[in-house]
C-alpha cells in the first residue's frame, strides 16, 4: 500500500479553487482553513464544544466559517455547496443517522457535486493501540455500508493508502484522541498504564523526541446525481 499523507491526497483528488464545500465534522478547523488558503469557500460544522472554541480562536486565512451543527441536519441552503468532505468524521455520527448525514450531504449539493469520504480503516498500529479506548470496527463498517448503499450518489473512485500518524508524545496522542469524543477521557485514566505500553510497543521513533504509527485509509468520492 502506497504511503500517503492525508491533506496531499484531498489536493490531488479534488478541484477546490472557486469551490463551495462544506467540511462536515470539522473538529478544530484545520483542515477547512487547509482548503480555503488553496481557493475554496468553506463552512465547517462541528457539534463538539471544546472543538469548536478551538476553531472561532483560530486565525482566520481566508473567508472560511465555522459553525454548529450535526452531519444530519446541515445547516446549508439546498444545493449550497459543490463539495461535502467527510474527513474522518461520518463514522463519528450514530449510525442511525449515518444515511441521513449523506441524505443531508445529497440535498446540499449542486447536481455532479461531490462527495469526499475519507475513513480510517480498523487496523494498523495506530488502530490497535487506539482500541482499548475505543474499538471503532463496528461503527467504521457501519459507515463504509451507510456511502455505499447511499442512493443519488454514483461511485466514483476508491482510494487506498498508507497514512503516517506523527505524535510529539504521549500526551499529544491522549488529547489527540480524546478531542472527538470526551467519554474517552475517563477511559485514557483507567487504562493509563496499559495505553502508555501499547504507546511505546506500536509507534517507532519518528526522530523528534515523538512517536509516528501507520494508519490504513480508504477514501470514497461520491457524484451526485
Amino acid at each position: 500500500m502506497q504511503r500517503r499523507r492525508n491533506a496531499e491526497v484531498i489536493v490531488e483528488t479534488l478541484d477546490l479553487e472557486g469551490k463551495r464545500v462544506v467540511d462536515v465534522g470539522c473538529g478544530d478547523g484545520n483542515l477547512t482553513r487547509m482548503m480555503a488558503q488553496r481557493g475554496a469557500s468553506v463552512i465547517g460544522v462541528e457539534c463538539s464544544p471544546r472543538q469548536l472554541a478551538k476553531a472561532w480562536n483560530a486565525e482566520k486565512v481566508a473567508d472560511e466559517r465555522v459553525v454548529e451543527g450535526v452531519g444530519q441536519a446541515l445547516p446549508v441552503e439546498d444545493g449550497g455547496a459543490d463539495i461535502v468532505v467527510f474527513f474522518n468524521s461520518l463514522h463519528h455520527i450514530p449510525a442511525e443517522h449515518m444515511a441521513q448525514a449523506l441524505a443531508e450531504a445529497h440535498r446540499v449539493l449542486v447536481p455532479g457535486g461531490m462527495v469526499y469520504v475519507s475513513e480510517p480503516v480498523a487496523e494498523g498500529k495506530f488502530f490497535e493501540t487506539c482500541r482499548p479506548v475505543d474499538d471503532e470496527t463496528q461503527v467504521r463498517a457501519q459507515a463504509l455500508a451507510a456511502l455505499r448503499h447511499a442512493p443519488g450518489f454514483q461511485m466514483k473512485d476508491e482510494i487506498l493508502y498508507l497514512h503516517t500518524v506523527s505524535m510529539k508524545s504521549y500526551e499529544a496522542f491522549r488529547d489527540r484522541i480524546i478531542s472527538a469524543n470526551h467519554e474517552r477521557e475517563e477511559r485514557f485514566a483507567a487504562l493509563d498504564e496499559q495505553m502508555r505500553a501499547l504507546y511505546a510497543a506500536n509507534g517507532r521513533p519518528n526522530g523528534e523526541g515523538g512517536m509516528e504509527f501507520d494508519q490504513p485509509m480508504r477514501v470514497n468520492l461520491l457524484m451526485r446525481d
